[in-house]
């Protein structure tokens, strides 16, 4: 018998049929002897509307928020309508979503008379999503014979008070976990969990970061020890590149925690960056499969790195990023403008996506999102002032629309001339390079081209995952 962690994203639980979809797999599961811990996110959309109504809330817009709610209402119980027939289960389960839309009003309502909204409230307005589905999905599961209970995750997930973008506090997590789920399971209970979100010690509502919920898996997986973590989404696994891109690409069958983290730090949308972290230490496999393709075996996310057939096993890229040259022949041997410049930019908010530097250290670069740079460029001349002054440093350059792309693969490292391959292959097809970066693990090289590059070097590059043979 297998404890099983399984989370499902936003589409897979989005209507009907996904949910349709969620409880055979939990049941085929639960048939087999296994025990199961279902993470869910909100019904696809449902987010993004909590976020716009919160922001109508606080321009007074009282309609806006009343509307959604309705709007909100009436897709939960359209979909518990067609999953459960008439009875106590259903009309208790709309019951349960009608509370939670009523504290909703209340919440907007306060929002409206403030005119404002702190990341505390907007936390716990967004929570609602997760909320509804956790109680919604629990429901649908318990109607379909598998005993079932929906739970917030703040009674076990404790948090730091960095409302939108919370850290697990481990230690009192998995003492909570082991005091309070692990007997439920242990009942032969499959407990619903809402994804994304958290609390602090003194209870306040707290979420991770958008795209939470895969990262909310880990965090159950790892504190409860189970077997594996099955990430369900809407597509076969993790794959070559995006297929809005290339047509070409193709599922792969294993990758290694260190690929997927690299893949997902640089653009790959099938995997939360931080999802990985929490499984490490314990070896858990992590499976990424298909809700409405239940059959296709998926990817499996291992410890080890296994080289495949092709030098590069798959491409990703990020839009929408700006790149920031700091150049002047004063830097030159001059300690610590570097770390001061990443302070200034971080003091800013803007994350740092990659950094090169000239041998010469005459110039460094570095990337950041889009909408960031003139604040993070303004920061960092304040920081430098006396080195701009004493002419130091000569420019803070921007470079607006350019993107970022990263090959990945474990058998890159120890492979001559891959980066030489890479280079022509990007020559050859006329694409130039801005900068380039590659960290110490060689499992991945990252390139900056401009924006209107971008797509037609993943093709390029992609060639290499599909046809150019590992020659080790």
């Amino acid at each position: 018998m297998k404890l099983i962690t399984m989370k499902f994203g936003g589409t897979s639980v989005g209507g009907a049929e996904a949910i349709t979809n969620l409880a055979g797999i939990v049941k085929t599961a639960r048939n087999a002897g296994d025990r199961v811990i279902v993470i869910v996110s909100a019904m696809s959309g449902v987010t993004d509307q909590l976020i716009e109504s919160a922001k109508m809330a606080a321009a007074g817009n009282k309609w806006g928020y009343l509307s959604t709610a309705d709007r909100l209402r009436d897709r939960h119980e359209e979909t518990l309508n067609i999953l459960l027939p008439p009875g106590r289960l259903r009309e208790k389960t709309i019951a349960q979503i009608e509370a939670l839309l009523g504290d909703y009003r209340d919440i907007c309502q306060a929002v409206s008379v403030l005119g404002d909204s702190t990341p505390r409230i907007m936390d716990a307005i967004i929570a609602f999503g997760e909320r509804m589905s956790a109680r919604m999905v629990a429901a649908v599961l318990s109607g379909q014979g598998v005993e079932a209970q929906a739970f917030d995750a703040g009674e076990f997930l404790v948090t730091n008070e960095d409302f939108s973008s919370a850290v697990p506090i481990w230690d009192e997590t998995v003492a909570r976990v082991d005091s309070k789920l692990r007997p439920v399971v242990e009942q032969n209970i499959t407990p619903v969990i809402t994804g994304f979100i958290g609390a602090t010690r003194k209870g306040a509502i707290t979420t991770l970061g958008r795209g939470g919920s895969d990262y909310s898996g880990a965090i159950f997986a790892a504190a409860t020890n189970s077997d594996e973590l099955i990430i369900w989404t809407d597509v076969d696994g993790v794959m070559t590149t995006d297929p809005r891109v290339d047509k070409r690409a193709k599922v792969l069958p294993y990758v290694s925690y260190q690929e997927v983290g690299e893949l997902a730090f640089y653009g790959a949308k099938v995997l939360h960056p931080k999802t990985v972290q929490p499984v490490l230490d314990r070896g858990i496999p992590i499976w990424v499969r298909n809700t409405f393709n239940p059959t296709f075996p998926g990817t499996l996310i291992g410890a080890e790195s296994q080289p495949g057939e092709t030098v590069i096993k798959a491409v990703t890229s990020i839009k929408k990023v700006s790149l920031l040259t700091v150049s002047g022949k004063g830097m030159i041997g001059v300690p610590g403008i570097a770390g001061r410049t990443f302070g200034a930019t971080a003091s800013s908010g803007a994350s740092i996506l990659m950094i090169s530097q000239s041998s010469s250290e005459q110039s460094f670069c570095f990337l950041i999102p889009s909408g960031t740079a003139d604040d993070v460029r303004h920061a960092i001349e304040r920081e430098l002032a006396d080195e701009i002054a004493r002419r130091d440093i000569e420019r803070v350059d921007i470079q607006e629309d350019v993107g970022i792309i990263t090959a990945v693969g474990a058998g890159m490292r120890g492979t001559i001339g891959v980066a030489g391959r890479v280079f022509s292959q990007m020559g050859s097809n006329g694409i130039n390079i801005l900068a380039i970066a590659q960290g110490s693990s060689e499992c991945s090289i990252s390139f900056v081209v401009k924006a209107d590059d971008l797509d037609r070097a993943v093709v390029t590059l992609h060639d290499l995952a599909l046809i150019e043979p590992n020659s080790r």
